[in-house]
C-alpha cells in the first residue's frame, strides 16, 4: 500500500489545548473527525442554527481544499447536519475552522465540549482554465438535468 499522507500544520487555539487533534474513526474513513470546542453546552433548537468553534487553525498545502461534511450520526439520530454543506476550507485561510451546524430534527439538541460535530476531507483542487467555444460537444445526455435520467 502506498503512503498517500499528506501533513498539514496545524495550530491547536487556547480554547481547545485540552482537546485531541481530529484522528480518522476507522482505517477506511475518507475524513477526520472535528470536535466541539464549545466552552459549555450549546443547545440547538428546532430550526435554529450555530457556528460551532472547533478551536483549530490550519495552512492547508497549495492546491488543496478541507471539506466540512456532515456527521451521519448526528443527522441520523438528531437532524443536525452542516448548513453549508459541504463548507470548503480554502488553501489560503489561516482562520479558525468553524462548522455551521443546523437542527432540522424536532427536539432541541445539545452539543458538548469534545463532542464528534462535523468530518473533515482534504482533497486536491484543479484550477479550470475557461474555453470558450460557440457550441459544445454533444453528450448521450445532453441537456437533459434535475431528474431527466428518470431515476428516482
Amino acid at each position: 500500500m502506498t503512503d498517500t499522507s499528506l501533513t498539514v500544520p496545524v495550530v491547536r487555539l487556547p480554547h481547545a489545548a485540552d482537546l485531541a487533534l481530529p484522528t480518522y474513526a476507522t482505517a477506511g474513513a475518507a475524513g477526520v473527525d472535528l470536535l466541539a470546542a464549545v466552552t459549555e453546552p450549546l443547545t440547538l433548537a428546532p430550526g435554529a442554527f450555530a457556528t460551532v468553534p472547533t478551536g483549530l487553525a490550519l495552512a492547508l498545502p497549495p492546491d488543496h481544499e478541507a471539506q466540512v461534511r456532515p456527521r451521519s450520526g448526528l443527522a441520523a439520530r438528531h437532524g443536525v447536519t452542516v448548513l453549508n454543506a459541504p463548507g470548503t476550507i480554502d488553501a489560503d485561510y489561516r482562520g479558525e475552522v468553524g462548522v455551521i451546524l443546523i437542527n432540522h430534527g424536532p427536539a432541541p439538541v445539545t452539543l458538548v465540549r469534545g463532542q464528534r460535530i462535523a468530518q473533515l476531507v482534504v482533497a486536491p483542487i484543479a484550477r479550470l482554465a475557461w474555453a470558450p467555444v460557440e457550441r459544445l460537444p454533444d453528450s448521450p445526455r445532453g441537456a437533459g438535468g434535475f431528474g431527466s435520467t428518470g431515476t428516482g
